[in-house]
């Protein structure tokens, strides 16, 4: 959680005595920090005499500084720059280089490139994918919708069975041009969710005024802008402090993330087209291009 201690400073927390001791971290203890003390003065400080650094910080106000002030204070430090220890903090990688939050897009599709089933069925794929699902809600800031589904499912956005973690969830809304219902499920107050964000057109505030008291309202695009720029509206998520992104929106939604190529990686659930049809359909380019690319994997 920002501004929360961090993981070096929490261990040293739980332990009496860290004189001696060897600290094996994911990522490269920080030097500076906007909130909160620094963690590799306080490693210091505390005695550790070795620390194991999975990878070094992506962020160019620290990158290889902790690295430098450990071993200054002659402080035994092995760099693994190990391929999972990245993995493990990809999202904040993508968040601190770019302008944006990390975007895992998710994609539930038939063999033949149809998103939604057959009328009269709720879901397209099975227990196991819905299961996963909720474990990539959980491990994200927000889960974002294009307003499109939300008109259509009506969804919660919300974790069954909960689960409790110290930053609130946070659901996203996209709206294009126009406001959806206010009495739409995902407004409703769930305990341990901040209140849903509304992205809309800068230049559209009047009509949007009706979801302030149900949302909170983020603008985005030049002043009169009446469609959403939607790479203004990443921005602004990222401004308001949203670092990851699941987009569960339909192909809408997701066929703008990946015309900008603002994507971080897409899951991919498949189920056979007799589970589907007939249904809303794919473009084929849209799934040959996610399937195409190193960042999608099936599930």
């Amino acid at each position: 959680m920002r501004g929360a201690p961090h993981a070096e400073a929490e261990a040293l927390q739980n332990t009496s005595d860290a004189r001696g001791a060897t600290l094996y971290v994911s990522l490269e203890p920080c030097v500076e920090r906007t909130l909160g003390p620094p963690c590799a003065p306080a490693l210091r400080a505390a005695g550790i005499a070795r620390v194991v650094v999975g990878a070094l910080d992506p962020n160019p106000t620290n990158a290889g500084r902790g690295v430098a002030l450990l071993r200054e204070a002659g402080v035994e430090v092995e760099l693994a720059e190990d391929a999972r220890a990245r993995a493990l903090v990809e999202d904040f990688s993508v968040s601190i280089a770019a302008e944006r939050p990390y975007v895992r897009l998710k994609l539930a599709a038939s063999l033949d490139g149809y998103v939604a089933p057959q009328p009269g069925s709720h879901w397209l794929t099975g227990d196991a994918a819905r299961a996963y699902v909720r474990e990539l809600r959980v491990a994200h800031d927000a889960v974002m919708v294009g307003a499109g589904t939300v008109r259509v499912d009506d969804p919660q956005l919300i974790v069954r069975p909960p689960y409790t973690r110290r930053t609130p969830y946070r659901r996203i809304v996209v709206c294009e041009d126009a406001p959806v219902p206010a009495d739409s499920k995902i407004f409703a107050p769930v305990a341990g969710y901040a209140p849903t964000l509304a992205l809309a057109p800068r230049g559209l505030r009047e009509r949007f005024e009706p979801l302030a008291a149900v949302a909170e309202l983020l603008f985005a695009g030049d002043d009169d802008a009446r469609t959403l720029d939607l790479v203004a509206a990443l921005r602004e998520l990222k401004r308001v402090g949203i670092t990851s992104v699941l987009c569960e929106g339909g192909p809408t939604l997701a066929a703008r993330l990946l015309e900008h190529g603002h994507g971080s990686e897409w899951p991919c659930m498949n189920a056979h087209p007799w589970d589907a049809l007939p249904g809303e359909w794919v473009p084929p380019w849209m799934v040959q291009r996610v399937t195409s690319t190193p960042a999608a994997h099936w599930v």
